[in-house]
């Protein structure tokens, strides 16, 4: 199609022993009348004076383009929620973990409603290791918070090879990583995953903010990924820390909301979310004043 033509492209090649001559006929099949009107002339196809004039015959038809709208491709991005970090009786449990709970599972929520996939990491430490003495192998405090695991799931452990299956995001629903260390970029295989992950946005959650969330949400911005944090899904051991940490992120290029800006607001009052006196003392109190 050219202009709103069908065009037909005739050659014809004439040798001579003196020189080549070359000539190309374009034949327009359209309607005399139609020429006519648009033109100014009642002959065109017989006249090689018409490819000197400029053709354009675009109906308003042919200047309406499609328009595409590209879905926005969110992947969750979910730091070490285990029940060392973050439940009340864990060895080394955030501050604010009853708030921080409720909007992490919320958010959860949110990636089962819109089929967001999910990578998640987990710290797993060795005895005598020189990261704390949380979240150690063969314990029940390297154990991912029950409902921050999808069904679809598979997990890699910590380990020097890079080697990933095909098309992970395709067929599970959340990739584990397991990590020695705050920082995921150590772990070759975690750092391939995140390096390599596409998506328009990337939305962080878990903690501890001033330590392993830190590290992942620069990490991201150093490869030139789009980055949002939650900052009530998000925990940590020092609040001056962490308003610091947020700060350098926000800084670096990352987008602090909470989370009633990405999901709105609810009238969740109690997600079961923690056995400890404070949580269920919240939930009497809540049950009493329904």
């Amino acid at each position: 199609m050219f202009c709103g033509f069908n065009i037909h492209l005739l050659s014809e090649l004439y040798f001579s022993q003196e020189k080549h001559i070359k000539s190309t006929i374009l034949l327009f099949d359209t309607k005399e009348s139609r020429l006519r009107e648009l033109m100014g002339f009642s002959n065109v196809l017989n006249s090689m004076e018409a490819f000197r004039i400029p053709i354009k015959l675009l109906d308003e038809a042919e200047m309406i383009r499609p328009i595409i709208t590209l879905r926005k491709k969110r992947i969750l991005i979910d730091v070490d929620t285990q029940q060392d970090l973050f439940v009340a009786d864990g060895k080394a449990c955030i501050r604010n973990h009853r708030r921080v709970l409720a909007n992490i599972r919320r958010v959860m929520a949110w990636t089962r409603r819109d089929h967001i996939r999910v990578i998640s990491t987990a710290q797993i430490h060795l005895p005598h290791g020189h990261n704390g003495d949380f979240c150690m192998a063969g314990t029940d405090g390297i154990c991912k918070l029950h409902y921050t695991l999808r069904n679809r799931h598979i997990v890699f452990e910590s380990g020097d090879s890079t080697d990933l299956p095909r098309e992970l995001l395709r067929d599970y629903d959340q990739i584990i990583l397991c990590k020695r260390t705050d920082d995921p970029f150590e772990e070759p295989r975690a750092e391939r995953v995140l390096t390599e992950t596409k998506a328009s946005e990337l939305i962080v959650i878990g903690g501890p903010t001033e330590t392993a969330l830190l590290h992942t949400v620069l990490g991201l911005l150093l490869r030139r990924k789009s980055v949002t944090v939650i900052t009530d899904a998000v925990g940590s051991h020092e609040k001056g820390a962490a308003e610091i940490a947020l700060r350098k992120m926000q800084a670096k290029g990352a987008k602090l909301i909470d989370s009633k800006t990405l999901l709105g607001s609810s009238n969740l009052r109690q997600v079961h979310a923690c056995n400890c006196e404070r949580c269920r003392g919240q939930y009497q109190k809540a049950t009493l004043s329904a």
